[in-house]
C-alpha cells in the first residue's frame, strides 16, 4: 500500500536526525510509567534559534521509546514568556491542551501574537500507545528579532572620510573599516542582546572579546533583495559601568570580484546594529548606530576579499581599540547612510558557517629555500590559523593551493585568478597568532615563506569551516575503497556548503551554480540535515529569478538575471526539483506554498516559448550534457559526439 510523504515523514525526519545508528536507550525511575520520552526539541529546524522572524514558527520532536511497537498517539505543547512560568506548568503564550495526532513535526505555533524581541519557552509531553503520558520533555526556547524595519530605530553607518586611492592595496580593495562606541550601563546586567548586520562582512567586538563564532556573516545573499541580520545573546560580555563595542567590515561577496561581475570601485562599508540590555532592575537600555560611534581605516587588516585572501599588517594594530577609555583622536564620527537600494532586512535562517573542525599537517618540506610547505593531509575549505615569532616588519606571505609541481612546489594554474594569498607582518610582540577574518581556501598545501628560520611543527593549524548544518546520514561498508569515496563526497560537501551550494571552493569562480547542487541534492540532504540551508538559499534562487519566469543558472545571482545566465534547462530546474526534494524528506509543506507561485511562473515561461512541448526554444546558455563522462570523451573525442542531444535533455527536464 502507498503512502503519502506526510505519514511517513516523522519516521524518516526521526531516522536522519538520530543518525541512522542505535542509540541506547535507559529509562530512570521517574519515566516507568510511560515507555516513551521526548527529545530534541526543534524550531523551525534548529536547536533554540535566536532572532526569528516568522510570525508562527514550527516546532519539531524526536520521540523515543525503550520498547518496540511504540508511538505517540496525542501530544501537549507549552510556551511560556518566562523559564519560571514554563517550570510551573503555566503556558501562558500557548497551551495547545491534549491534541490527539501522531505528527510531532512542524506544529505551527498558534498562542497569542510574536512580537520583536519576545523570548519563548518551551517543552512537550506526548503520550504513548496505551495511552500513557510521558513526562515532560526539556525545556528549550526561541527568541524573536526585530520584525519591522521600524523595530531597529537605528541608520546604517560608514565611515565619513573613507579610503583614498593610496590607501587601497595592490589590487585596489579598500581597507577595512572599523567603527567603536563606548556606553555605559547602569547597573547589573540580566540580559544582552545583539541585532546586526553589515555591508560587506563584519564582525563584532565587545569589550575586548569576539562576538559570537559565526565567520563572514551576514553571509551571502542578492544583497539588491535582502540582507540577513544575526542575532548575539551577549550576556556574558556586557558588565555594570563603562563598555565598548567595536566593529570591522571588509568586502566579502558584497564589494569583491566575483566570477560575473567586476568589484565595487569605491566600496561604502555600512553597519547596522541595535543592542538591548536588561538590567537586573528591569530597566532596558538600548545602544544603536548613529553618528555618535567613531570610525576609521588606519587599522591592520589592509586588504580582504575571496578570491584574493587577506593583508594584515600587525605593526599597525590599535591596542584597546575594542576597550573603554581608549583615546581615539585620530579617529572621526560616523556618518549615517542610506543604502542607496530597496533591500530588505530578514533574520538568518540557516545554520551560520562556522568552524568544524581543526587539522594538523602531517607533513613540512622545503622545495626551495625559505619556501615551507605544509601538507594538511587531505583538500579543506577554510583558513589556517599561524603562530609564529618574528622581528617587527617581518612580512610573511602564505600561499594555498590543492597540488604540488613535481618538484614539490606549490602548484596554483588551476586556481585562475584567484589568488589565495594572505599576508602578515610581524608586530614585533613576542609569540603572535593570526587568522583571517574576510576570505576562505581551497587547499591542502600551505606554503609559508619570509622567515629567517625554519617554523615550528605548529605554526600552522588548519580550521575547517562551513555552513554548519548537523550531519545526520552515515554509510558504511566492507569495501575500503568506497568507505573512502564516501568521505570524499562529504569533505567536498561541506567544502562547497558557503551559504549557498557553490561549485568549488579553489578557483575564481565558488558561484552558487543551479546544476551542480540540483543532481547532488538528495544525496546532500541524506548526509546532512539541509532544511534550514535550503530554505534560505531557495529564497536566493527567488530573489534572483528574472522578470519573465526564467530561473538563474546561479543563485544568488550577482548581476541582472534579466540580461544575462538565466533560463538553462537542468540548471533552472533546481528552482522546481529542490523545493519538491525538500518535501519528500521533511514534509515541508510551508516551503511548497512559500514557492509554489515561482516555480509556476518558471513552467509557464518554458511553455510559453515551447508550446508544442518540445524545449526547443529558449533555453539560455545551454550548457546541455555538462561533463557527461562517457568512454568517447575520456578518449578525446569532441563533447558534441557523445552528448545527449541538448533538445532532449531540455524536453526530459521539461
Amino acid at each position: 500500500m502507498m503512502k503519502s510523504p506526510i505519514a511517513i515523514a516523522p519516521l524518516v525526519f526521526a531516522a536522519g536526525c538520530l543518525g541512522l545508528a542505535a542509540m541506547p536507550l535507559r529509562v530512570t525511575a521517574a519515566q516507568a510509567t510511560s515507555a516513551v520520552r521526548v527529545e530534541k526539541l526543534r524550531c523551525e529546524y534548529r536547536l533554540n534559534p535566536l532572532g526569528l522572524d516568522v510570525s508562527q514558527p514550527r516546532l519539531s520532536w524526536i520521540v523515543a521509546a525503550s520498547e518496540r511497537g511504540q508511538k505517540q498517539t496525542a501530544y501537549q505543547i507549552l510556551v511560556a514568556s518566562s523559564e519560571s512560568k514554563l517550570a510551573a506548568d503555566e503556558g501562558d503564550l500557548w497551551d495547545s491542551g491534549r491534541v490527539a495526532a501522531d505528527q510531532s513535526i512542524h506544529i505551527a505555533y498558534a498562542g497569542r501574537p510574536l512580537g520583536s524581541r519576545m523570548t519563548c519557552f518551551w517543552k512537550v509531553r506526548i503520550w504513548d500507545v496505551r495511552p500513557q503520558e510521558s513526562p515532560w520533555s526539556p525545556a528549550a526556547c526561541w527568541t524573536m528579532g526585530l520584525l519591522t524595519p521600524a523595530d531597529w530605530q537605528a541608520p546604517w553607518i560608514a565611515d565619513a572620510k573613507g579610503a583614498t586611492v593610496e590607501q587601497r592595496g595592490q589590487v585596489g580593495m579598500a581597507p577595512a573599516t572599523m567603527f567603536r562606541k563606548e556606553f555605559q550601563v547602569g547597573g547589573p546586567v540580566r540580559r544582552a542582546t545583539i541585532y546586526a548586520t553589515g555591508l560587506g562582512l563584519y564582525e563584532l567586538r565587545l569589550n575586548g572579546r569576539r562576538v559570537g563564532d559565526q565567520v563572514l556573516a551576514p553571509e551571502w545573499t542578492r544583497y539588491g533583495k535582502r540582507i540577513q541580520y544575526q542575532t548575539y545573546d551577549v550576556t556574558s560580555l556586557v558588565r555594570s559601568g563603562a563598555n565598548t563595542i567595536g566593529a570591522m567590515l571588509g568586502e566579502g561577496w558584497y564589494a569583491g570580484p566575483l566570477m560575473l561581475k567586476q568589484a565595487t570601485s569605491n566600496p561604502v562599508f555600512r553597519l547596522l546594529l541595535r543592542m538591548d540590555i536588561e538590567r537586573a532592575d528591569g530597566q532596558v537600555e538600548t545602544i544603536v548606530t548613529d553618528p555618535s560611534w567613531q570610525a576609521t581605516d588606519a587599522g591592520p587588516l589592509r586588504q580582504s576579499g575571496i578570491y584574493f585572501g587577506e593583508t594584515y599588517d600587525a605593526t599597525k594594530e590599535i591596542a584597546g581599540w575594542d576597550l573603554p577609555g581608549f583615546a581615539a583622536s585620530d579617529w572621526h564620527p560616523a556618518r549615517a547612510v542610506d543604502l542607496d537600494r530597496d533591500a530588505g532586512l530578514c533574520a538568518q535562517s540557516n545554520e551560520p558557517i562556522r568552524v568544524v573542525q581543526e587539522i594538523k599537517p602531517v607533513k613540512i618540506t622545503e622545495p626551495r629555500p625559505g619556501q615551507y610547505v605544509f601538507d594538511m593531509g587531505q583538500n579543506m575549505v577554510g583558513w589556517c590559523r599561524l603562530k609564529v615569532k618574528g622581528a617587527r616588519g617581518t612580512k610573511l606571505t602564505l600561499r594555498h593551493g590543492e597540488m604540488l609541481n613535481d618538484d614539490g612546489t606549490l602548484y596554483t594554474a588551476n586556481l585562475r585568478g584567484a589568488a589565495q594569498v594572505n599576508e602578515y607582518t610581524l608586530g614585533g610582540r613576542g609569540e603572535e597568532v593570526f587568522e583571517p577574518h574576510f576570505t576562505y581556501h581551497g587547499f591542502r598545501y600551505v606554503e609559508l615563506s619570509g622567515l629567517p628560520a625554519r617554523p615550528a611543527d605548529d605554526a600552522i593549524l588548519g580550521r575547517v569551516f562551513c555552513s554548519s548544518a548537523p550531519e545526520t546520514g552515515r554509510f558504511e561498508c566492507s569495501n575500503p575503497l568506497l568507505n573512502q569515496l564516501m568521505q570524499n563526497i562529504l569533505w567536498t560537501q561541506r567544502a562547497n556548503l558557503m551559504s549557498a551550494p557553490t561549485d568549488c571552493p579553489q578557483r575564481d569562480e565558488r558561484e552558487g551554480w543551479m546544476g551542480d547542487i540540483q543532481a547532488f541534492s538528495q544525496a546532500a540532504m541524506f548526509n546532512m540535515d539541509l532544511a534550514a540551508f535550503f530554505t534560505k538559499w531557495l529564497q536566493d534562487v527567488r530573489d534572483s529569478q528574472a522578470d519573465d519566469g526564467r530561473y538563474p543558472d546561479i543563485a544568488p545571482h550577482v548581476t541582472d538575471p534579466n540580461q544575462q545566465f538565466s533560463g538553462v534547462p537542468a540548471w533552472g530546474d533546481a528552482g522546481t526539483i529542490i523545493p519538491w526534494r525538500m518535501y519528500e524528506n521533511y514534509a515541508d509543506l510551508r516551503l511548497l506554498r512559500g514557492h509554489f507561485a515561482s516555480a509556476c511562473r518558471w513552467v509557464e515561461f518554458i511553455q510559453g516559448k515551447n508550446p508544442n512541448l518540445l524545449w526547443q526554444q529558449s533555453r539560455g546558455n545551454d550548457y546541455g550534457d555538462w561533463l557527461n563522462g562517457d568512454t568517447l570523451v575520456l578518449q578525446g573525442y569532441p563533447r558534441g559526439q557523445s552528448e545527449v542531444p541538448k533538445e532532449v535533455l531540455a524536453t526530459a527536464f521539461f
